[in-house]
């Protein structure tokens, strides 16, 4: 009853912005991957902070959950409405504010998608580097800490949010950090509300760090024996000091997948996909030296990828695998789990991984940003049985990471999938993000079931 009371007052204050139309509802309770249908009990459409600032006020009265929205690609459930309530879509609060060319740096509103600002920073030779693949909405990358290919050389987007405003529980309006590169003061409530799902409050702006455009870019795929010669070469490349801008893996399977789907001509081995920025001597060089150590290692069938449309070409085929994959077998869902390890251990990682999927009954192409020891497996699933085993796969991935000294999840987030082995991961620490959850958040509002461990 109580989230019937809030809806009406919502409805009120927000006219047309305020949808519980059916294709409103289910819209905002799909997931991308294998999560079930769990559509909201409303839809409001947010145009100001202000008017973020009633919603919550509204919502906070009558104790109705609220779940931030950006463009809905979490590949962990992050956005879904587990106990119902209100999905705030913030996909109309989609504006640049400012951009500072001198200081390389840019206010956006939540809204905005990382394509659609690079876009409009063209003509000042700046860039936004994250790149997930995916056209998330910045302010849902910020709420993930979402990282992506370019994370290897630019960093995830902890490193690039200089700092935010947000709405807490109980409708205070807040900003963290600021335009300079560096401070000492006082805690560091930006880095704490990056990442945190939407569990303690809504970002309503952001202000992020900006790139060069690079003068020159060259690109290239290269075919290993083995996978532990693929990753044996990029920790070489990067000790030797060569900057990468993207260093990706992909498995035999993942190739077949190209392959098939995308009609790429890549031989049935493992592969790193790069990428290098900078001048155009620089570039060449760069590009030459990492051939040379990579040859070391056994890479062959180089097929180096200059013109940006033939990069383009190649980086559209890396950020579409998930889609090539899942059509490997028609009919099937897919979960999509990742892990993050030491480098030097992130072979073992693709190797055991790899042993247990060939031993289970279903697919599980393997790829991932190799040069921060990111691994991600696609199991492709298409029924109960499946599923479990699926889970079963996913489970042994995490204890693996932890293992190895890494991390359940490199940049995927926690979401609904994950909950379940935080305590593993973090041990007395989960406790103590749970007491700041219930500071920030006493009436449990925000994105319940999520990150902290449930009450």
């Amino acid at each position: 009853m109580t989230n019937q009371q809030a809806l009406s007052e919502l409805s009120s204050l927000l006219g047309d912005r305020f949808s519980a139309g059916k294709s409103d509802l289910d819209l905002h309770g799909r997931s991308e991957t294998h999560f079930p249908h769990l559509p909201p009990d409303a839809v409001v459409y947010p145009g100001s902070t202000k008017d973020v600032q009633a919603i919550v006020a509204i919502c906070a009265r009558h104790r109705c959950p609220v779940t931030g929205w950006g463009a809905g690609t979490s590949l962990e459930g992050a956005a879904l409405a587990m106990r119902g309530g209100v999905t705030v879509d913030f996909s109309r609060m989609d504006k640049v504010i400012e951009v500072n060319a001198e200081d390389m740096d840019v206010r956006v509103q939540p809204g905005l998608t990382r394509e659609a600002l690079n876009r409009e920073l063209r003509a000042t030779g700046l860039m936004f580097p994250v790149d997930p693949g995916a056209n998330a909405s910045l302010g849902g990358m910020a709420a993930t800490r979402a990282s992506g290919t370019t994370a290897v050389r630019y960093g995830t987007m902890k490193q690039n949010v200089l700092g935010l405003q947000a709405v807490l529980a109980d409708g205070r309006i807040i900003r963290t950090g600021s335009r300079a590169r560096k401070s000492s003061s006082g805690y560091d409530l930006t880095s704490l509300l990056v990442g945190s799902e939407g569990t303690l409050g809504l970002i309503t702006e952001l202000t992020l760090k900006l790139q060069g455009i690079p003068e020159a870019v060259s690109a290239a795929t290269c075919a290993f024996p083995d996978i532990g010669a693929a990753v044996d070469a990029v920790i070489a490349t990067i000790q030797s000091g060569v900057p990468m801008a993207r260093i990706e893996f992909v498995d035999i399977d993942t190739v077949a997948a190209f392959n098939s789907v995308n009609g790429a001509d890549m031989p049935p081995l493992p592969h790193l996909m790069v990428e290098f920025h900078g001048s155009p001597q620089g570039t060449e060089e760069d590009a030459a030296r990492f051939g040379e150590i990579a040859g070391e290692f056994g890479a062959g069938n180089f097929a180096w990828a200059s013109a940006a449309e033939d990069r383009n070409r190649l980086w559209k085929m890396r950020h579409e695998a998930y889609w090539a994959i899942l059509q490997t077998r028609p009919g099937a869902r897919a979960i999509v789990t990742d892990i993050c390890v030491p480098i030097s251990r992130l072979a073992e990682a693709v190797e055991q991984t790899r042993a247990d999927i060939a031993e289970s009954p279903i697919p599980g192409p393997i790829l991932g940003h190799v040069g921060d020891g990111n691994l991600h497996a696609i199991l492709l699933v298409k029924d109960d049985a499946d599923m479990q085993v699926a889970q079963r796969l996913a489970g042994r991935m995490a204890d693996r990471a932890l293992r190895l000294g890494g991390t359940i999840t490199g940049e995927h987030g926690i979401g609904m999938g994950k909950l379940g082995y935080m305590e593993a991961e973090h041990g007395a620490a989960w406790d103590v993000m749970s007491d700041i959850k219930r500071a920030l958040d006493p009436l449990g509002i925000f994105n319940p079931g999520k990150v902290v461990r449930q009450d």
